[in-house]
């Protein structure tokens, strides 16, 4: 089946093409290429993550939200007498940040439930086909990519805290280097008896069994129980007009859904059309609507815990609160000066993406992470967990306070555009926070200002950060002093960065073409099927 892919490595991407080419759809090419990604970029995803998976099917106009991020652990009440619970520090160059790591630091994944029911509902071809493309790069070992050899360097701390770690990623006693072999013990092993029992492998299987006895062996939280009652959910997508198209975003656990819905339901109030791309009007729209959304959000973590999740919703999303914003940002406008700005937690970079449109339209959005991974490997499996538990913003009351059972929330977007009722546009990035001012900006260079695909993504961002517009460079800069003299405060990056993204985007044009874009801050590829 003809298709595109785009996604945040060759290798992935390849995969899922292959599975088009065999007649799989968007979703059996999503699904492969997702699990040939836990080895590919194996320096930002693994295997014992989690993600949600954004789906819309042109011909019954029907989408759908599969959620598999993680929940708490903890089920049936069992604590460890000492938790293996401990703290590094990554520099970032500019900043520090600390996670935590370690068996109590794993969440309950959701990837392999969440990938293998999408692909038993809505794929064509046998998950053992399906997992292929990654049982050959876990068998072979593959040359890592320049950004996740970076990204395992910038993470030594992490790729280096166990014995089987370094025996990985520093087996030469340094950490793995572009273009070098990455192997991964038992990982292929792994794959082909996943192949063969599906997800209940991971659930009641050999897989579970390693994961639960090493988590009672080292001080870990995660039960039996936990993995026994762990459900994907399947959610509608909240829908949302923008201008004249429909778009298509995630509800809770996505933070990012919701917020990046009340971004974009403010910015459709203001003519983007007539401003200047890149002028220092267009950036001081942006640094407003942007500010807007991260004040508005106290509103939708408070109300988000006290009420039910559809009344929270739509009291965010209604028209008299949005009004409230546009207000404010129409009056900063007006006055040439920066409204209030409100912080937003630190959070984690490391988030894949990859977005699938097939010959039938049929199109997958889907988004994944295992947080920084939990600095270990289960023995004897080549599975490396995530560390969900151990990001500081995912725990604003504290570490191990919340219930278990509870979801956690995800900055993760994967969305959808629709035009006429047909796939206009795939997307989603990595990025933490700036997973939304990517999308945001993604989305109007296309819908606005009808940059082409590539452009849209590649063009220099903005984003905000503790009041501070960080200009990407690539901005003209007297548009950026322009905004400077309006008492705008700005940070001028001398290079591009993964910091503002990774939003790897596949479109249908109007003319019915069929097209992808890598975001080149994060080794974005892209395929042809």
């Amino acid at each position: 089946m003809p298709g595109v892919i785009s996604a945040g490595g060759p290798q992935t991407a390849a995969a899922g093409a292959a599975i088009l080419k065999q007649g799989g759809n968007a979703v059996d090419a999503a699904v492969a290429a997702a699990f040939a990604s836990f080895i590919a970029e194996t320096g930002v995803v693994h295997l014992g993550g989690s993600g949600i998976a954004h789906m819309f099917d042109p011909h019954n106009g029907r989408s759908l939200v599969y959620d598999f991020f993680s929940t708490t652990p903890g089920l049936d009440g069992r604590a460890p007498a000492e938790m293996d619970f401990q703290k590094v520090t990554i520099d970032f160059g500019a900043t520090t940040q600390d996670f935590h790591l370690g068996r109590a630091s794993v969440a309950v994944p959701g990837n392999i439930a969440g990938l293998c029911t999408l692909a038993s509902n809505h794929g064509r071809l046998p998950l053992a086909d399906l997992l292929q493309p990654a049982i050959h790069l876990a068998e072979a070992g593959t040359a890592i990519e320049p950004f996740q050899a970076d990204t395992c360097k910038l993470l030594a701390p992490l790729y280096t805290h166990t014995a089987g770690m370094r025996a990985i990623f520093a087996a030469n006693g340094r950490v793995i280097q572009p273009g070098e072999r990455l192997y991964i013990p038992h990982l292929a092993d792994t794959l082909r008896e996943l192949a063969q029992e599906g997800a209940d492998y991971a659930r009641h299987g050999r897989l579970a069994q390693a994961i639960l006895a090493d988590q009672q062996a080292h001080g870990g939280l995660l039960t039996a129980a936990d993995l026994a009652r762990y459900e994907v959910r399947q959610l509608p997508s909240i829908r949302l007009p923008y201008r004249e198209f429909e778009l298509l975003l995630p509800p809770p656990s996505s933070t990012g859904g919701v917020l990046t819905a009340f971004t974009m339901k403010l910015l459709s109030g203001f003519n983007v059309r007539q401003l200047r791309h890149g002028s220092a009007a267009h950036l001081q729209l942006l640094y407003e609507v942007m500010a807007a959304t991260a004040r508005a959000r106290a509103h939708w973590d408070r109300d988000s815990e006290n009420l039910p999740v559809d009344v929270a919703l739509a009291q965010f999303l209604s028209d008299p609160f949005v009004a409230r914003y546009h207000d404010e940002v129409a009056a900063a406008l007006s006055d040439k000066m920066p409204s209030a700005f409100r912080a937003e937690p630190k959070s984690a970079n490391n988030t894949s993406h990859l977005s699938v449109i097939d010959g039938e339209g049929l199109a997958v959005s889907l988004t994944t992470t295992a947080g920084e991974s939990a600095g270990y490997v289960v023995p004897g499996t080549g599975y490396i967990p995530n560390n969900m538990l151990g990001e500081e913003d995912l725990h604003p009351s504290g570490f191990h306070t919340r219930p278990a059972g509870q979801r956690l929330p995800t900055m993760m977007t994967p969305t959808i555009v629709l035009k006429d009722g047909q796939t206009r546009l795939v997307l989603g990035s990595g990025g933490s926070v700036r997973i939304r001012s990517a999308i945001l900006q993604v989305l109007s260079n296309l819908l606005d200002f009808r940059l082409p695909l590539h452009e849209s993504v590649n063009t220099a961002r903005v984003h905000i950060e503790n009041g501070v517009l960080q200009c990407e460079h690539g901005y003209d800069e007297t548009a950026v002093a322009e905004l400077e003299a309006l008492g705008y405060p700005v940070n001028r990056w001398p290079t591009r960065s993964i910091y503002f993204g990774g939003a790897h985007s596949v479109s249908r044009t109007d003319d019915g073409r069929l097209v992808a874009a890598g975001d080149n801050r994060r080794g974005g590829s892209t395929a042809v099927a």
